[in-house]
């Protein structure tokens, strides 16, 4: 079935190019509050993997009392890890940009204050860091 165009509809598209009005992008208004992220950064280069495990759990647990949503975590890539040449050790839970996740997912109490891990980017071997979600505080 073919619809004619009405003469209507040809006077308002014609109107329509002729304005000089600015159409509205509507895909620039997603939503009328924009989420706003509260974001931290932490370097753990130089760490052991003791002390990074520690030093993320208190630093999950601070960012998450101060309504950080965000956290950047730099771990660097390991390939400078000494550990790889080491055949006793894990390739992967030796260096850190593997363990800290892992310990992190492990850790009931920590992951009930996580919404997510960004385990894409720990998988990456071009990518050094991650980021970690965090839960609204209570």
């Amino acid at each position: 079935m073919i619809k004619k165009i009405s003469d209507k509809d040809k006077q308002d598209w014609q109107d329509f190019l002729n304005s000089t009005d600015k159409v509205e992008n509507k895909d620039q208004k997603t939503s009328l509050r924009p989420r706003r992220y509260i974001e931290r950064s932490i370097d753990l280069h130089g760490y052991t993997l003791e002390e990074a495990n520690q030093k993320m759990t208190s630093y999950i647990e601070e960012c998450f009392v101060n309504g950080v949503n965000k956290i950047n975590v730099i771990t660097g890539k390991g390939l400078r890890s000494k550990n790889l040449n080491d055949p006793y050790q894990s390739n992967n839970l030796s260096i850190l940009k593997h363990s800290v996740p892992h310990f992190i997912k492990s850790n009931d109490q920590l992951m009930n204050k996580i919404v997510s891990i960004d385990f894409e980017a720990v998988e990456n071997p071009s990518v050094g860091n991650f980021d970690i979600f965090l839960r609204k505080k209570k």
